[in-house]
């Protein structure tokens, strides 16, 4: 199976970024991402075996990082995976901190710089004309293990598992 780590928004969070994709004029070619697959990947795990489920969502439980706000407000096309996305231009300390202990622990197989964003439109030749994207704050206060399913026409998301994040920043480890 196909897994990945990701944050998984919340109905009204969806339905947000549902609106912001609406008003973008996309060319014939591309292709919407459906509002159900919306999310923001903390670590890519790739095809991972079975056996290996029960590692990851050790884990996801062991996972300790504090809830966190992000804010998406610029719209950007990326031309290299011809996307375009909804991006954060600033990157809460905490969304990092997770990122870095996912990726670690599991020994995710992508590592890109953390980038936060939710990609709205996939096959994007050529970027829509720019337009000043509406701030959206979606408050982060769990994590998922997410499967996906890509042998259709849309991927398909399941959720896996889900943990909460902390009210508060987890105290350091001490060190003998």
């Amino acid at each position: 199976m196909r897994l990945f780590f990701a944050l998984w928004p919340e109905p009204q969070i969806r339905a947000n970024i549902a609106d912001a994709a609406a008003v973008l004029r996309l060319g014939s070619d591309a292709r919407a991402v459906p509002r159900e697959n919306y999310h923001l990947t903390l670590a890519f795990l790739g095809e991972v075996a079975d056996s290996q489920l029960a590692v990851l969502q050790r884990i996801g439980r062991s996972a300790q990082a504090a809830g966190f706000t992000i804010k998406l407000d610029a719209y950007e096309h990326w031309r290299e995976p011809r996307v375009l996305v909804a991006a954060a231009s600033e990157t809460p300390a905490e969304l990092t901190l997770l990122q870095a202990r996912l990726q670690a622990q599991s020994r995710a197989q992508y590592r890109p710089p953390l980038r936060p964003h939710v990609t709205l439109a996939r096959k994007v030749a050529q970027a829509p004309v720019p337009q000043a994207m509406s701030p959206l704050y979606w408050s982060a206060r769990s994590f998922s293990l997410v499967c996906s399913e890509t042998s259709g026409a849309h991927s398909v998301y399941t959720v896996v598992d889900t943990w909460p994040l902390l009210d508060e920043t987890p105290k350091p480890e001490k060190s003998q």
